[in-house]
């Protein structure tokens, strides 16, 4: 695990996806450099475990519900009075080539993805505005900008990630929020059903899927109150995929 740079003792943090894979690894990374972790995700069973392993709290709720994103935030400052990050991790792959996606294929995937971003992250700014700090950090990815076959809707969502994140930005930067997006690679249940020869062509040049632990030091950074005059990036975490 990357060593811990940044101390967040007296911050709160909203991870959402955490049961598992790089949300997960993202909440471990947070408490242990003393954050008020709050883990957000709808297999309530994985996350109980989950949040009991890291000593955060754990709040199911499903991101593509205006009521339980607003619910969300109220139990996070209800518990520690007040919100400082939010990472939008939450997601889910309804993969099939595009003449195959129904309907809800589609419109799953970009309600998970684009659509939990947004209302998470509405949620949260009032109180980013009330404290005149706030730290959002967007999980895409290298499909978002290349696309890949059979992903269209998840292609979609993750491109409409990066289009929020630059306009959040231009949108909260007067009210001292910084809105910053990752582009990682990481190995996690959603690439564990990726056939060999696929995962040789996804990879390219790189050696290997990068740990989520090794998705932490980025966030950690974007979080900190010295990233506050970086905003609107996306920034790849992905062993050199993207170049």
């Amino acid at each position: 695990m990357p060593n811990m740079s940044f101390n967040f003792a007296g911050r709160s943090a909203i991870v959402t996806g955490a049961a598992r894979g790089i949300g997960l690894a993202i909440a471990r990374h947070f408490r242990a450099a003393g954050a008020t972790v709050f883990m957000v995700d709808f297999d309530e069973r994985a996350l109980d475990e989950a949040a009991s392993e890291v000593g955060a709290v754990a709040i199911p709720a499903d991101v593509t519900r205006s009521a339980d994103a607003d619910a969300v935030v109220s139990t996070a400052v209800a518990h520690s009075g007040r919100v400082d990050i939010l990472v939008n991790n939450a997601g889910i792959l309804r993969d099939r080539v595009l003449w195959k996606l129904t309907d809800d294929d589609w419109d799953q995937v970009l309600a998970v993805h684009a659509g939990g971003t947004f209302r998470l992250t509405r949620a949260c700014v009032p109180h980013f505005r009330q404290q005149h700090f706030g730290r959002i950090i967007n999980v895409t990815s290298y499909t978002g900008l290349h696309g890949n076959r059979g992903q269209a809707n998840y292609a979609t969502a993750k491109a409409g990630i990066i289009g929020f994140t630059k306009t959040a930005a231009k949108e909260l930067a007067h009210f001292g929020v910084t809105v910053n997006a990752i582009s990682p690679n990481a190995a996690t249940r959603m690439t564990a059903s990726i056939p060999a020869d696929r995962v040789a062509e996804v990879t390219g040049p790189i050696p290997r899927f990068g740990d989520p632990a090794e998705m932490t030091a980025a966030v950690s950074f974007l979080a900190s109150e010295e990233a506050g005059y970086v905003t609107g990036v996306v920034l790849p975490v992905d062993g050199g995929l993207s170049i």
